[in-house]
């Protein structure tokens, strides 16, 4: 048996760099459809390495592959706003059962704070020596709720840590409903929209668990 939990967020008019506008009704054309506007980075998203110049690599050019895999749940709701999250955070017995390959959520709650300032000024992020474990060990994704890793308000940190994962790990910002989860390990799927040259995209993210 499986269960299905969505971690996306729901797009909608509070959201900054989203705009949902009228193209046709029913009335007046047969139909109803509507003209979308996004910010490559806003809501649930990813990122693809040539978001900061990592390389080439565009958000259409990365490998199906890369977007699902077994996902381990790593549970810091205690982690206060700003805190750096470190390799000493991951429990020890995930650390025992991570193998290569295998991806990462931190589960921090922060989506409550979304359409807030808090949610983007004072985020906890991922610390450097994390950053660099999960390219040593080969992360496949990392998930945060945050919209970002790191901090937006500052360019050094911002870069730098993108600039380590996007190296070869998968990035997914913006996830929400981890609360849902039932497991601290489930499948992930992430699946970006497939834009030409794209720095990156909204996605809908599943987490498949198995009972």
């Amino acid at each position: 048996m499986h269960r299905i939990v969505d971690l996306t967020l729901t797009y909608n008019d509070n959201f900054t760099g989203y705009s949902k506008s009228t193209s046709k009704t029913i009335d007046s054309d047969g139909w109803n459809a509507s003209t979308l506007t996004f910010y490559s980075h806003c809501g649930t998203h990813m990122d693809a390495p040539i978001h900061f110049n990592v390389s080439k690599q565009t958000i259409d050019t990365m490998p199906v592959s890369d977007f699902i895999g077994r996902a381990w749940i790593i549970d810091i709701r205690q982690i206060g706003a700003k805190a750096l999250i470190n390799p000493e955070h991951i429990p020890q017995d995930i650390q025992e059962q991570f193998i290569a390959g295998d991806s990462l959520v931190f589960w921090t709650d922060w989506s409550k704070f979304v359409n807030t300032p808090k949610y983007r000024d004072e985020l906890p992020r991922i610390s450097e020596s994390l950053a660099q474990w999960c390219l040593d060990n080969k992360v496949k994704m990392l998930g945060v709720e945050p919209p970002s890793v790191a901090d937006v308000n500052n360019l050094a940190e911002v870069t730098k840590i993108h600039q380590i994962l996007l190296k070869g790990v998968v990035i997914i910002e913006g996830l929400t409903n981890l609360e849902n989860l039932q497991s601290n390990c489930v499948e992930l799927i992430a699946l970006p929209l497939k834009i030409e040259k794209g720095d990156g995209s909204p996605a809908r993210v599943i987490a498949i668990e198995k009972y």
